[in-house]
């Protein structure tokens, strides 16, 4: 079994960890233990019409990054592109 150590928790959540753990008459440790073993709540995102991140790649996109390309790349082109790109914004 792996220990892990928490340093500066706010007292509200220690306060918090020592009454659970008080009425259920366990250690604060176990309380601690027992909570972390729940699954977190799934976070939906703040704006209902922002789409969810699904980053998932197909074979041959993951495939493709290793392929050497098929022209030279022009660093100082792509840098000065990014560059204008950003300004922009």
């Amino acid at each position: 079994m792996a220990t892990v150590t928490v340093r500066k928790l706010d007292d509200e959540v220690i306060r918090d960890l020592r009454l659970s753990a008080a009425e259920r008459g366990v250690s604060m440790e176990q309380e601690a233990r027992d909570r972390l073993k729940r699954p977190l709540p799934r976070q939906e995102p703040e704006d209902p019409g922002k789409p969810k991140w699904h980053l998932k790649a197909s074979m041959e996109e993951i495939l493709a990054l290793g392929r050497k390309p098929e022209k030279p790349i022009d660093h100082k082109a792509e840098s000065d592109a990014l560059y204008d790109y950003l300004d922009e914004k």
